[in-house]
């Protein structure tokens, strides 16, 4: 009897300022594999589905998968979205409020945009002086700058990737990469997907003061369901590793009624598993599946060589 679930979480698909990769092409044949080798090893199930069975001791079938994709990128409805109905799987997308209404942009995709279209040949900022000359001395800076400013709280944050644009003197149109609007997350509803609560305007939650966190948990929530018409009882924390929520945090997503709370702190889920502290492993189109499914089973066995010699 299977009692365990890997939960998997994507961004994007395809390239974007904040997230540079290969190519749009690349991303899409690599998600297109992954699918096919889901489908074909593993049985995908609804997230919240999988949940409920887990928590009130229904078995699972044997490598038990959900799907799961955060922020709402626009590649997510017009190309993961096409590729997992012709593949039959389920999926559920955490959407922003904000980002789908236009009233706020990503940070990570605007300091992507403005190291990309820098003419500053290099950067000084918090005392270390970056190449921006290059292509890859931007990814790097990017690379360098961004975690800095995830452990930031919104304000301090917005304040940075103000300065820093000004330093970097970006030429051209603010393009950043396409996000869903309202249209889209309906598109995704009558195509049969699940949609989650990724708070209203994506900030750390642990960083923020606690009417701040009740205020995005509460009204992306009701946000979400009013626009869209359906149940929202999912949340994915921004972010999601251990230090990005906070106790208050999980106590306040009971309060806002949301019956579960996604992390990005990687491990299978078990009967055990706090219902507000769900782990999920974060991949990309590129990562081998393949492998990771191998990993998983080994891990599987270890567990139970393990409890087979302590007796339980």
């Amino acid at each position: 009897m299977n009692r365990r679930l890997l939960v998997l979480a994507w961004h994007n698909i395809e390239p974007t300022w904040g997230f540079p990769g290969a190519t749009a092409a690349a991303g899409r044949q690599g998600f297109a594999h992954q699918l096919r080798l889901l489908r074909r090893w593993t049985n995908v199930l609804p997230l919240d589905t999988a949940l409920a069975d887990l928590t009130a001791g229904r078995p699972l079938p044997p490598r038990a998968v959900a799907l799961t994709f955060d922020d709402g990128y626009l590649d997510n409805a017009t190309v993961a979205a096409p590729m997992l109905r012709h593949a039959g799987l389920p999926a559920t997308f955490f959407l922003v409020p904000e980002f789908l209404g236009g009233k706020s942009r990503p940070w990570w995709e605007e300091l992507g945009w403005a190291l990309a279209h820098a003419t500053a040949p290099e950067l000084h900022w918090q005392g270390v002086r970056y190449d921006t000359s290059t292509t890859s001395g931007r990814h790097r800076a990017l690379d360098a700058i961004a975690p800095q400013l995830k452990v930031a709280n919104s304000a301090i944050r917005k304040a940075a990737v103000d300065e820093l644009t000004g330093l970097l003197a970006p030429e051209g149109p603010l393009v950043s990469s396409d996000f869903m609007d309202w249209d889209d997350a309906h598109a995704l509803l009558r195509a049969g997907f699940d949609i989650g609560s990724h708070t209203c305007s994506h900030p750390i939650l642990s960083r923020e003061r606690a009417e701040t966190q009740r205020r995005e948990l509460i009204d992306s929530r009701q946000g979400l369901q009013t626009e869209l018409g359906c149940p929202v009882d999912t949340v994915a924390f921004p972010n999601g590793r251990a230090e990005d929520y906070s106790q208050t945090t999980l106590e306040l997503v009971r309060e806002a009624g949301y019956a579960y709370a996604l992390t990005t702190r990687t491990a299978l889920v078990d009967p055990d598993v706090p219902p507000h502290e769900i782990g999920r492993l974060v991949i990309t189109p590129e990562t081998n599946v393949r492998t990771l499914m191998l990993e998983a089973a080994r891990t599987l066995k270890r567990r139970a060589v393990a409890r087979r010699i302590s007796g339980d």
